[in-house]
């Protein structure tokens, strides 16, 4: 038993994670077609994206009310940390795992399985609360056409009651289920047509959002501010507790600088494109979100936002006389979400193909498709994942149990630099983390504090995900990782 602890705690030699990434499997590999710009529009993408379609509202009306904007700013400010840390590692293993891999290198195996695992969590449920709101959006647009889908197709037959998971009566969320699989079989067909289908978005997407903040301005309602932090409710909302809440459910809106580390191995010159994308797609969400969020809780009460599509709703209540840009808006939140569902499609693949390929999963994770170049298998099964989540659960669980993943994978990358800093400080780092060991000390601090945040249902439903992951682990993955033959050679 101890020697078969022992082994969990392998780790694999940096050497070989970068010099195996594109040669350690038969058959097609991935194409390195990305450079600067298309990481960055892959980061922003995701990043702004359902944190301010759909999260925002969610968040403010729950639990920060007009002070979600000091939530964003302190998740802001813990990703801004974790940027730092994850710039440095992608840039010395610029491969298809991102968090996975640098954990296998720095923690070992079994810490590598559970990052892993968690980043399965990330992406899977971040995907689908982002197809729910996509829904709401697109529900939207149809009845400004005069087209009304039947409730019980629009809405999830699982709901959130006093604590509890129970049947809400409806069918299954319909338009959810098919935005995740179209975005998926875009993913499937090859990066550098998802790539370019997501640039076009991101754009339109960016135009439309100035377009909000400029015309929202001069309606906003001063007195909708105060009290900028409402006072605290006996079940932990609001108050100075609600805004530490609120951060960390709009934290999972961040996730995008993941993303862009998971494309390394399809990067050109990844060493310096790989950090300028991570921190450059940050600061322009975090200045996006600050700005929104407070135009969003200047324009009606925040208890109204707790909806699929708050900036509709928003702008709704401000009258016909802009019914247009209601329509602009809803039509930019239906690309722009669909973009980021893009986004995650592409990410999720590439870790169960990293996973795929050191034994963990199932072989066939980690093959290539001859013709598209890209982990076929872990897209399909992802995709039909995330249909089944998208249609059936309701979207403030699907956010929470997000970011309880996220932060998790971020802690780990924060101490993955403080450990390769002593085990391989002769390493090239074409970026280096500044300030080390403050910066990913306090990362590691604030996002430990965020988690504090977190509801005891999300953590019972966190930890039966955990248990599940270690039972696969111990009876398939420790045995078939790869690992385990190059320990006997």
């Amino acid at each position: 038993m101890a020697l078969e602890l022992r082994k969990c705690w392998r780790r694999k030699p940096i050497e070989h994670i970068c010099r195996t990434a594109e040669s350690d499997a038969a058959g097609p590999q991935l194409r390195r077609v990305l450079g600067i710009t298309e990481l960055t529009l892959m980061g922003v993408s995701v990043i702004v994206g359902a944190g301010i379609f759909v999260v925002t509202g969610t968040a403010a009306a729950l639990y920060a009310g007009p002070a979600i904007t000091l939530s964003f700013v302190l998740a802001g400010l813990a990703c801004a940390l974790c940027a730092m840390c994850y710039a440095e590692l992608a840039a010395m293993m610029p491969v298809a795992g991102s968090a996975y891999s640098y954990a296998y290198v720095t923690l070992g195996e079994g810490v590598a399985w559970v990052i892993g695992w968690n980043l399965l969590l990330e992406y899977v449920f971040a995907a689908s609360y982002v197809a729910v709101g996509w829904s709401g959006y697109f529900d939207s647009i149809l009845r400004r056409v005069g087209i009304a889908l039947p409730e019980h197709l629009m809405t999830a037959p699982l709901a959130v009651t006093a604590n509890h998971l129970q049947w809400a009566g409806a069918t299954v969320n319909l338009p959810a289920i098919g935005i995740a699989l179209l975005m998926a079989a875009v993913a499937f067909i090859g990066i550098r047509i998802s790539t370019a289908v997501n640039a076009a978005i991101v754009i339109l997407k960016i135009g439309v959002l100035v377009l909000v903040i400029v015309f929202g301005i001069s309606h906003v309602d001063g007195h909708l501010w105060t009290p900028f932090v409402p006072e605290a409710s006996a079940s932990g909302s609001f108050g100075w507790t609600g805004v530490l809440r609120g951060s960390a459910v709009v934290f999972v809106s961040y996730l995008g600088f993941d993303a862009i580390a998971t494309a390394g191995q399809e990067t050109r010159n990844p060493q310096r494109a790989l950090p300028l994308a991570i921190m450059g797609s940050l600061a322009i969400a975090t200045i996006l979100y600050v700005i929104v969020s407070l135009v969003l809780t200047g324009l009606v009460p925040y208890a109204m936002l707790n909806v699929p599509n708050p900036l509709s709703v928003a702008l709704t209540a401000l009258g016909p006389s802009v019914s247009w840009l209601v329509v602009i808006v809803d039509l930019a939140a239906i690309v722009g979400l669909a973009s980021v569902i893009l986004v995650i499609m592409l990410a999720q693949p590439r870790i169960l193909l990293a996973m795929g390929r050191d034994g963990l999963l199932p072989p066939f994770f980690g093959r290539v498709h001859a013709r598209f170049r890209t982990p076929h298998w872990g897209t399909v099964i992802s995709a039909l994942v995330v249909a089944v989540l998208a249609g059936c659960f309701p979207i403030g669980l699907l956010v929470q149990l997000v970011s309880v993943g996220t932060l998790c994978v971020f802690i780990v990358v924060c101490v993955g630099v403080l450990v390769l800093r002593q085990t391989q400080p002769a390493w090239p780092r074409s970026f280096r983390t500044p300030w080390v060991p403050l910066v990913p000390v306090l990362g590691t601090l604030v996002c430990a504090y965020i988690l504090t945040g977190l509801q005891a249902r999300v953590w019972h439903m966190y930890g039966l995900w955990l248990i599940a992951g270690m039972i696969v682990y111990a009876f398939y993955g420790h045995r078939r990782s790869h690992a385990v033959h190059e320990d006997s050679q």
